[in-house]
């Protein structure tokens, strides 16, 4: 098998002696930066997704990482290596942990195998090895809602990429989900021939939404307004997640303040956040001449002073 060398610590962008929780932190803003649902079509940001879960399969695991340092540039070094006659295709545990490489790229496979065997082997607490069926590797990954998915709730299809190849899936979640609650699929995770599959854990994230920003339950919105509308007062639409609502905008409102529609956020039932509306006078740019002869008169009768 023909595998070139991959620094997964320059992968993930940390040091060799990065701590475990520094490695999660780069792993999880890089997935983020090239999941599949945030880059549709870009083949780039797939290959990279794919070494980033790469790497951090790797790293995150003390023994795999042991070993990965322990060979390093070297590690074709090692390739001659092999168990004993008759272990082929087998695979092998260590404190409960197993490294069969599935679905990973050629140096991966090199380094930990690949799964082709059916039988497990672990350390016996009374001596020497025993045969216990074996159980695949959970999976996580993350899936991405619109701020109005969330709130109605509803199902999604959803690819994943396994060794055998892509597979669909139907996922539901309920209305009002919070983000970072994780979704669990039993039995969707890594399968193993002759075991049990592991499941599959997908952790909600927002998409970034072009009207609201998310603060916890509660949802932050702008509403521009005119000078005379924030002197005169008005009414205003506001959009919401559920639809428009009319929003009755006092005389003498100023830039900043805020109006809150309660229960419009985000959440599900009486446990709703929500919406927080802050006022934003804006000024007209482009004057005529009328328009200019009307401010300025303003401006030399009015009393009021700003500052």
């Amino acid at each position: 098998m023909s595998a070139t060398y991959k620094d997964y610590y320059k992968l993930l962008g940390v040091s060799r002696s990065a701590k475990d929780e520094e490695i999660a932190r780069a792993f999880k803003k890089l997935a983020r930066q090239y999941h599949p649902d945030l880059n549709p079509n870009n083949k780039e940001a797939e290959e990279r997704f794919k070494e980033v879960n790469e790497a951090y399969e790797v790293l995150k695991d003390p023994e795999k990482r042991r070993l990965y340092d322990q060979l390093g540039p070297n590690w074709q070094a090692g390739q001659g290596f092999h168990g004993e006659p008759g272990f082929e295709g087998t695979h092998f545990t260590f404190n409960g942990k197993n490294f069969d490489g599935a679905g990973f790229s050629d140096f991966f496979e090199t380094l930990f195998g690949n799964s082709q065997g059916g039988r497990s082997f672990g350390p016996d607490p009374f001596g020497g090895f025993s045969s216990k069926p074996r159980r695949g590797r959970d999976v996580e990954s993350e899936l991405y809602l619109s701020l109005e998915e969330a709130c109605a709730g509803g199902s999604r299809q959803i690819t994943i990429q396994t060794p055998q190849g892509p597979r669909s899936l139907q996922v539901r979640y309920p209305a009002g989900i919070e983000e970072g609650k994780k979704l669990r699929l039993s039995g969707q995770g890594e399968s193993v021939p002759g075991g049990t599959s592991g499941d599959l854990f997908l952790q909600i994230r927002y998409k970034p939404h072009d009207r609201f920003r998310v603060q916890n339950k509660d949802l932050i919105c702008d509403l521009s307004l005119a000078p005379w509308e924030a002197v005169l007062g008005t009414r205003a639409d506001v959009a919401t997640l559920d639809g428009s609502v009319e929003l009755m905008i006092p005389p003498g409102t100023s830039s900043g303040k805020k109006f809150r529609l309660r229960g419009k956020g985000l959440g599900a039932g009486g446990a709703r956040g929500d919406i927080l509306v802050q006022a934003m006078v804006r000024v007209p740019q482009n004057l005529t001449d009328e328009e200019r002869s009307l401010w300025q008169k303003l401006a030399d009768t009015s009393s009021f002073r700003a500052r």
